[in-house]
Protein backbone atom coordinates (compact mmCIF):
# COMPACT_ATOMS: atom_id res chain seq x y z
CA UNK A 1 0.00 0.00 0.00
CA UNK A 2 1.54 3.45 -1.04
CA UNK A 3 1.64 6.15 1.50
CA UNK A 4 2.45 8.76 -0.97
CA UNK A 5 -1.17 11.39 -1.08
CA UNK A 6 -2.75 11.85 -4.25
CA UNK A 7 -2.15 14.99 -5.82
CA UNK A 8 -4.92 16.88 -7.52
CA UNK A 9 -5.24 17.54 -10.94
CA UNK A 10 -7.16 20.44 -12.32
CA UNK A 11 -6.86 22.04 -15.49
CA UNK A 12 -8.89 24.40 -18.52
CA UNK A 13 -10.53 22.49 -21.72
CA UNK A 14 -10.89 24.44 -24.35
CA UNK A 15 -10.28 24.61 -28.53
CA UNK A 16 -8.33 26.05 -28.56
CA UNK A 17 -6.41 26.46 -25.56
CA UNK A 18 -2.90 27.87 -25.94
CA UNK A 19 -3.69 30.99 -25.34
CA UNK A 20 -5.35 30.56 -21.94
CA UNK A 21 -3.97 32.51 -18.98
CA UNK A 22 -5.73 29.94 -16.41
CA UNK A 23 -2.54 28.36 -15.95
CA UNK A 24 -0.69 30.76 -14.97
CA UNK A 25 -3.38 32.66 -12.65
CA UNK A 26 -3.99 28.85 -11.10
CA UNK A 27 -0.27 28.42 -11.14
CA UNK A 28 0.31 31.05 -8.84
CA UNK A 29 -2.27 30.34 -6.65
CA UNK A 30 -0.85 27.14 -6.09
CA UNK A 31 2.79 28.27 -5.28
CA UNK A 32 1.56 31.00 -2.95
CA UNK A 33 -0.58 28.68 -0.91
CA UNK A 34 2.11 25.58 -1.04
CA UNK A 35 -0.51 23.29 -2.53
CA UNK A 36 0.96 20.06 -4.19
CA UNK A 37 -1.53 20.28 -6.92
CA UNK A 38 -1.57 20.81 -10.81
CA UNK A 39 -3.44 22.67 -13.37
CA UNK A 40 -3.03 22.12 -16.65
CA UNK A 41 -4.45 23.42 -20.47
CA UNK A 42 -5.95 20.63 -22.19
CA UNK A 43 -6.83 21.04 -26.00
CA UNK A 44 -9.93 19.05 -26.72
CA UNK A 45 -12.12 18.88 -29.65
CA UNK A 46 -15.80 19.13 -29.42
CA UNK A 47 -16.42 15.48 -30.76
CA UNK A 48 -13.83 14.42 -27.79
CA UNK A 49 -15.30 16.20 -24.67
CA UNK A 50 -17.87 13.60 -23.69
CA UNK A 51 -14.84 10.57 -23.18
CA UNK A 52 -12.45 13.28 -21.84
CA UNK A 53 -14.84 14.20 -19.01
CA UNK A 54 -15.68 11.09 -18.10
CA UNK A 55 -12.01 10.21 -18.54
CA UNK A 56 -10.67 12.99 -16.07
CA UNK A 57 -11.53 11.54 -12.35
CA UNK A 58 -9.79 8.31 -13.54
CA UNK A 59 -6.45 10.36 -13.81
CA UNK A 60 -6.58 12.13 -10.25
CA UNK A 61 -8.79 15.35 -11.63
CA UNK A 62 -11.14 16.88 -8.59
CA UNK A 63 -12.16 19.17 -11.60
CA UNK A 64 -11.45 22.02 -14.66
CA UNK A 65 -12.37 25.58 -16.03
CA UNK A 66 -14.53 25.01 -19.31
CA UNK A 67 -13.71 27.61 -22.05
CA UNK A 68 -15.15 28.30 -25.62
CA UNK A 69 -16.32 26.57 -27.19
CA UNK A 70 -17.46 23.74 -24.88
CA UNK A 71 -19.55 25.89 -21.69
CA UNK A 72 -22.64 24.59 -23.32
CA UNK A 73 -22.13 20.68 -24.32
CA UNK A 74 -20.19 20.90 -20.92
CA UNK A 75 -23.58 21.88 -18.82
CA UNK A 76 -25.30 19.21 -21.12
CA UNK A 77 -22.76 16.21 -19.69
CA UNK A 78 -22.69 16.98 -16.08
CA UNK A 79 -24.98 15.41 -13.55
CA UNK A 80 -26.19 17.80 -11.62
CA UNK A 81 -25.64 21.58 -11.88
CA UNK A 82 -26.09 24.54 -9.93
CA UNK A 83 -29.13 27.30 -10.58
CA UNK A 84 -26.69 29.52 -11.84
CA UNK A 85 -25.16 27.60 -14.09
CA UNK A 86 -29.03 26.16 -15.32
CA UNK A 87 -29.95 30.03 -15.21
CA UNK A 88 -26.87 30.96 -17.88
CA UNK A 89 -27.33 28.03 -20.17
CA UNK A 90 -23.50 27.31 -19.64
CA UNK A 91 -20.82 25.93 -17.67
CA UNK A 92 -17.29 27.38 -17.12
CA UNK A 93 -16.24 25.00 -13.87
CA UNK A 94 -16.87 21.77 -13.27
CA UNK A 95 -16.41 19.82 -9.95
CA UNK A 96 -15.51 15.89 -10.04
CA UNK A 97 -17.31 14.73 -6.86
CA UNK A 98 -15.95 11.43 -4.96
CA UNK A 99 -19.55 9.83 -6.15
CA UNK A 100 -18.19 10.02 -9.52
CA UNK A 101 -20.88 12.38 -10.42
CA UNK A 102 -19.98 15.42 -12.32
CA UNK A 103 -21.12 18.80 -11.09
CA UNK A 104 -21.60 22.06 -13.47
CA UNK A 105 -21.25 25.09 -12.05
CA UNK A 106 -21.18 28.98 -13.75
CA UNK A 107 -18.96 31.34 -11.63
CA UNK A 108 -18.80 34.05 -14.97
CA UNK A 109 -21.43 35.92 -13.37
CA UNK A 110 -19.75 35.99 -9.79
CA UNK A 111 -16.58 37.08 -11.29
CA UNK A 112 -18.10 39.82 -12.99
CA UNK A 113 -19.89 41.41 -10.11
CA UNK A 114 -16.61 40.51 -7.68
CA UNK A 115 -14.53 42.53 -10.36
CA UNK A 116 -16.71 45.77 -10.48
CA UNK A 117 -17.45 46.19 -6.71
CA UNK A 118 -13.23 46.04 -6.61
CA UNK A 119 -12.71 48.39 -9.45
CA UNK A 120 -15.81 50.66 -8.36
CA UNK A 121 -16.55 50.39 -4.80
CA UNK A 122 -18.85 53.02 -4.74
CA UNK A 123 -20.91 51.70 -7.55
CA UNK A 124 -24.90 51.10 -6.95
CA UNK A 125 -26.38 48.91 -9.57
CA UNK A 126 -29.87 49.55 -8.00
CA UNK A 127 -29.34 53.16 -8.80
CA UNK A 128 -30.18 53.18 -12.95
CA UNK A 129 -30.34 50.78 -16.55
CA UNK A 130 -27.56 49.12 -17.34
CA UNK A 131 -26.21 48.73 -21.36
CA UNK A 132 -24.71 45.98 -22.58
CA UNK A 133 -23.42 45.44 -26.08
CA UNK A 134 -23.26 42.06 -27.23
CA UNK A 135 -25.61 39.01 -26.97
CA UNK A 136 -23.14 35.71 -26.88
CA UNK A 137 -22.77 33.09 -23.98
CA UNK A 138 -20.50 35.77 -21.60
CA UNK A 139 -23.67 38.09 -22.09
CA UNK A 140 -25.93 36.09 -20.52
CA UNK A 141 -24.12 35.24 -17.00
CA UNK A 142 -23.52 39.21 -17.23
CA UNK A 143 -26.94 39.89 -18.01
CA UNK A 144 -28.10 37.43 -14.96
CA UNK A 145 -25.80 39.15 -12.34
CA UNK A 146 -27.22 42.54 -13.22
CA UNK A 147 -30.43 41.65 -12.59
CA UNK A 148 -29.33 39.49 -9.75
CA UNK A 149 -27.88 42.66 -8.11
CA UNK A 150 -30.98 44.89 -8.45
CA UNK A 151 -30.49 46.64 -11.69
CA UNK A 152 -33.97 48.04 -12.95
CA UNK A 153 -33.63 47.93 -16.36
CA UNK A 154 -30.97 45.97 -18.73
CA UNK A 155 -30.98 47.25 -21.81
CA UNK A 156 -29.16 44.78 -24.54
CA UNK A 157 -28.13 45.27 -28.33
CA UNK A 158 -26.69 43.01 -30.56
CA UNK A 159 -25.65 42.76 -33.98
CA UNK A 160 -28.00 39.83 -34.58
CA UNK A 161 -31.16 40.96 -33.18
CA UNK A 162 -32.60 37.35 -32.24
CA UNK A 163 -29.70 36.70 -29.57
CA UNK A 164 -30.61 39.57 -28.01
CA UNK A 165 -34.39 39.04 -28.21
CA UNK A 166 -34.07 35.52 -27.16
CA UNK A 167 -32.38 37.06 -23.60
CA UNK A 168 -35.62 38.85 -23.03
CA UNK A 169 -37.60 36.06 -23.60
CA UNK A 170 -35.60 34.35 -21.21
CA UNK A 171 -35.02 37.17 -18.36
CA UNK A 172 -38.25 38.83 -18.55
CA UNK A 173 -39.21 42.42 -18.65
CA UNK A 174 -36.31 44.05 -17.10
CA UNK A 175 -34.67 43.81 -20.70
CA UNK A 176 -35.06 45.81 -23.00
CA UNK A 177 -33.68 45.47 -26.57
CA UNK A 178 -31.96 47.95 -28.83
CA UNK A 179 -31.77 48.14 -32.62
CA UNK A 180 -28.01 47.69 -33.23
CA UNK A 181 -28.16 50.65 -35.37
CA UNK A 182 -29.37 52.44 -31.99
CA UNK A 183 -26.83 50.92 -29.66
CA UNK A 184 -25.45 54.62 -28.97
CA UNK A 185 -28.64 55.58 -27.90
CA UNK A 186 -29.09 52.64 -25.22
CA UNK A 187 -26.24 54.75 -23.32
CA UNK A 188 -28.21 57.50 -22.49
CA UNK A 189 -28.80 57.76 -18.99
CA UNK A 190 -27.41 54.46 -18.11
CA UNK A 191 -25.09 53.93 -15.33
CA UNK A 192 -23.52 50.84 -15.91
CA UNK A 193 -22.11 49.91 -19.25
CA UNK A 194 -20.68 46.64 -20.15
CA UNK A 195 -18.85 45.73 -23.50
CA UNK A 196 -19.51 41.70 -23.66
CA UNK A 197 -18.40 41.63 -27.90
CA UNK A 198 -15.11 41.00 -28.96
CA UNK A 199 -14.89 44.62 -30.73
CA UNK A 200 -11.98 46.71 -29.21
CA UNK A 201 -10.13 43.15 -28.95
CA UNK A 202 -6.24 42.73 -30.12
CA UNK A 203 -7.30 41.14 -33.45
CA UNK A 204 -10.45 41.92 -33.23
CA UNK A 205 -13.43 44.13 -34.80
CA UNK A 206 -12.87 48.11 -34.15
CA UNK A 207 -14.96 49.16 -31.52
CA UNK A 208 -18.15 50.94 -32.96
CA UNK A 209 -20.29 52.40 -31.23
CA UNK A 210 -20.97 55.81 -30.66
CA UNK A 211 -20.44 57.44 -26.92
CA UNK A 212 -21.59 60.32 -27.45
CA UNK A 213 -24.52 59.83 -24.80
CA UNK A 214 -22.17 58.16 -22.22
CA UNK A 215 -22.87 59.82 -18.90
CA UNK A 216 -19.64 60.71 -17.09
CA UNK A 217 -21.38 59.53 -14.05
CA UNK A 218 -21.51 55.74 -15.70
CA UNK A 219 -19.23 53.25 -14.64
CA UNK A 220 -17.72 51.07 -17.59
CA UNK A 221 -16.46 47.66 -17.92
CA UNK A 222 -14.82 45.54 -20.90
CA UNK A 223 -14.78 41.67 -20.30
CA UNK A 224 -11.92 41.99 -23.23
CA UNK A 225 -8.49 42.16 -21.21
CA UNK A 226 -6.09 42.16 -24.22
CA UNK A 227 -5.60 45.13 -24.55
CA UNK A 228 -6.15 45.59 -20.99
CA UNK A 229 -7.26 49.15 -21.75
CA UNK A 230 -9.43 48.90 -24.54
CA UNK A 231 -10.98 52.34 -26.99
CA UNK A 232 -14.10 51.72 -25.12
CA UNK A 233 -12.20 52.10 -21.47
CA UNK A 234 -10.19 54.79 -22.77
CA UNK A 235 -13.07 57.05 -24.30
CA UNK A 236 -14.97 56.67 -21.22
CA UNK A 237 -12.45 57.46 -18.84
CA UNK A 238 -11.48 60.83 -21.17
CA UNK A 239 -15.56 61.31 -20.32
CA UNK A 240 -14.93 61.19 -16.81
CA UNK A 241 -16.40 58.33 -15.97
CA UNK A 242 -14.91 55.27 -13.33
CA UNK A 243 -13.47 52.46 -15.53
CA UNK A 244 -12.50 48.51 -14.96
CA UNK A 245 -11.09 46.36 -17.02
CA UNK A 246 -11.99 42.49 -18.03
CA UNK A 247 -8.78 41.10 -16.64
CA UNK A 248 -10.34 41.11 -12.73
CA UNK A 249 -13.06 39.06 -14.24
CA UNK A 250 -10.91 36.50 -15.62
CA UNK A 251 -8.87 36.52 -12.01
CA UNK A 252 -12.30 36.71 -9.13
CA UNK A 253 -14.39 33.98 -11.63
CA UNK A 254 -11.65 31.57 -10.56
CA UNK A 255 -12.06 31.56 -7.29
CA UNK A 256 -14.39 29.52 -5.89
CA UNK A 257 -13.46 26.41 -8.77
CA UNK A 258 -9.72 26.78 -7.18
CA UNK A 259 -11.46 26.74 -3.37
CA UNK A 260 -13.54 23.65 -3.94
CA UNK A 261 -10.80 22.13 -6.16
CA UNK A 262 -7.96 22.66 -3.74
CA UNK A 263 -9.64 23.10 -0.39
CA UNK A 264 -8.24 27.39 -0.26
CA UNK A 265 -10.11 29.95 -0.82
CA UNK A 266 -7.66 32.03 -2.58
CA UNK A 267 -7.41 36.00 -2.89
CA UNK A 268 -6.90 38.24 -5.83
CA UNK A 269 -3.97 40.72 -5.03
CA UNK A 270 -2.00 42.83 -7.25
CA UNK A 271 0.79 40.48 -7.31
CA UNK A 272 -1.76 37.68 -8.71
CA UNK A 273 -2.41 40.23 -11.54
CA UNK A 274 1.10 41.02 -12.33
CA UNK A 275 1.83 37.32 -12.58
CA UNK A 276 -1.24 36.91 -15.25
CA UNK A 277 -0.31 40.05 -17.23
CA UNK A 278 3.27 38.67 -17.68
CA UNK A 279 2.51 35.04 -18.58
Amino acid sequence: MSDHPTIPLAGVIGHPIAHSRSPALHGYWLRHYGIAGHYMPMDVAPEDLAQVLHALPKAGFVGCNITIPHKEAALELADVISDRAALIGAANTLIFRPDGKIHGDNTDGYGFIANLRAGAPDWIPELGPAAVIGAGGAARAIVASLLEVGCPEVRISNRSRPRADQLRTEFGARIVVYDWAQAGNMLEGALTVVNTSSMGMTGGPEFRVPLDALSPEAVVTDIVYSPLRTPLLAEAEARGCVTVDGLGMLLHQAVPGFERWFGQRPEVTDALRAAVLGA
